[in-house]
């Protein structure tokens, strides 16, 4: 919920896992589901001794993202030393970048199909490297207090995108996360999948509050533990509410500058969030560059290498769709947030039946429908784009309507036939022309107060025709049976 007396200032951290078969400086599996504590070497878990190699497959799908996000990519990179505790980070340090990190200063645009806020360019403060630490696990059932150790993810390569706070809202905020979800995705750097901790999201947020001409503004809180982008929805409003009652509870005390930042959790079960612990600051990490490994280089050919062979990205597709198709704004930005196979899919479809907004229109409330019922993939679907695009075809000729040829597309899955074959089979065929109309002039006969309704502007009143149309022939077509109908009615 909005409200009118604060701003709401926020900027995020997302930690994505990187698609590499090993991990950032070792050659241990970054597989998902292997047995705890089975995918570790003397490397990953700091042995004295060890000695880090970087994955270059790594840095070079972070080169890719970052230059995909517009950002500026520096000759020369080096790696430092974050040095903190935690159970599960044996080396007692994290492998990142800091003061000179592989890219800065970069943008994404977000915007919102439905109008809810205006199209805008969301920051990119930086895009770094890093790698992973391992998972601690609690098991407090029963009364036990039990906490184990998986070290099975630590150096998995991260990329850790930070955004400018430029985020007003929580539906900016959910907008942002789902257009860099949909990039990364489109680029194949990463899976993205939440629950498996592929991706991973921190929200920092605080208020701007008016005091007259001057403007109050609330410590910066890091919220953590949101599972999904529907839970970091939730949790900044709740936090942004949090925050304007506390400093309606104590003015004086929050709107002076110098607060404390602190860490949040966040509570999916009571949709709250709770304190954590105050936020360390650079210093207390003690960077230094790290004493083994060597700066990494990318020359102006490298980086117009990779934006070379980036492809058209979701932003620059959407506008194409919506302009080579003749389909709308909401319609080219479902298709593109499904992904670059299904938008291959449709783009073949509208070649195949020529009409692109037909075509959107079966892909989104037909193959869509379809697919989550198979629980498959566009690459599973088994009616190719060229299949359906005939059975299209057949529509936009008149030999079908449209509920008919959805029991048509039902045949051709079922029986692995084309529409001409399925339609066949089904007892579908055109009917003449003639017939057509001499069926529609046997109706108005019979129904003298439809044709008056009709010739009174009562053009609902057709429908009953179309249903008696229907019962005395399955095949007449229900558009083709209105206008005939219409004009005979004119004609009288």
């Amino acid at each position: 919920m909005t409200n009118t007396a604060y701003e709401t200032i926020i900027g995020l951290e997302v930690h994505v896992q990187l698609q590499t078969n090993t991990k950032l400086f070792c050659r241990c599996s970054t597989s998902f589901g292997a047995e705890p504590n089975t995918q570790t070497c003397p490397v990953c878990i700091g042995m004295p001794g060890s000695l880090p190699v970087m994955n270059r497959q790594a840095y070079a799908l972070g080169l890719k993202t970052a230059v995909a996000l517009n950002c500026q990519i520096p000759e020369f990179t080096k790696w430092d030393r974050k040095q903190y505790f935690y159970p599960d980070l044996p080396k007692g340090y994290q492998i990142s970048q800091f003061d000179l990190p592989m890219s800065e200063h970069g943008w994404l645009e977000i915007s919102d199909p439905k109008g809810a806020f205006e199209t805008k360019k969301i920051g990119i403060t930086r895009a770094h490297l890093e790698d992973d630490a391992g998972k601690s696990m609690h098991d407090e059932a029963a009364g036990r207090s039990d906490s184990r150790i998986d070290l099975n993810r630590t150096g998995t390569p991260l990329l850790e995108i930070v955004s400018d706070p430029d985020l007003r809202s929580a539906d900016e905020a959910r907008a942002y996360l789902s257009e860099l979800k949909l990039l990364l995705t489109y680029l194949g750097v990463s899976d993205c999948n939440m629950q498996e901790g592929s991706l991973r999201v921190d929200a920092n947020i605080n208020l701007h509050i008016a005091q007259g001409e001057r403007t109050a503004a609330t410590p910066i809180v890091e919220v953590k533990n949101m599972n999904s982008f529907r839970a970091v929805e939730r949790a900044l409003r709740f936090e942004a509410n949090r925050q304007f009652e506390s400093w309606q509870a104590n003015p004086v005390e929050l709107g002076s500058p110098g607060g404390h930042k602190t860490t949040r959790g966040w509570d999916d079960q009571m949709q709250i969030t709770r304190i954590q612990r105050e936020k360390e600051e650079s210093s207390d990490y003690r960077y230094f560059p790290d004493p083994d490994l060597l700066p990494v280089t990318a020359t102006e050919a490298d980086v117009a290498s990779v934006r070379g062979a980036l492809g058209e990205l979701p932003a620059a597709l959407r506008v194409t769709l919506a302009k080579k198709y003749g389909i709308d704004a909401y319609d080219a930005d479902v298709l593109v947030n499904q992904g670059r196979p299904l938008v291959a899919y449709f783009e073949e479809l509208a070649a195949a039946c020529d009409d692109g907004r037909r075509a959107s229109n079966w892909v989104q409330q037909d193959v869509l429908r379809l697919l989550n019922e198979m629980d498959a993939t566009i690459d599973q679907f088994p009616v190719t784009a060229a299949a359906l695009g005939e059975l299209l075809k057949f529509i936009a000729a008149g030999d079908i309507d449209n509920t008919r040829a959805k029991d048509v597309l039902q045949e051709m899955i079922d029986a692995q036939s084309s529409a001409a074959e399925a339609m066949a089979k089904l007892g579908i065929e055109k009917v003449d022309a003639s017939d057509l109309e001499s069926l529609c002039r046997e109706l108005l006969a019979a129904n003298p107060a439809v044709v008056a309704d009709l010739k009174e502007g009562k053009m609902k009143a057709v429908g009953a025709l179309i249903g008696q149309a229907k019962k005395q022939n399955p095949n007449v077509n229900p558009a083709q049976i209105k206008s005939i109908c219409i004009e005979l009615v004119k004609q009288l």
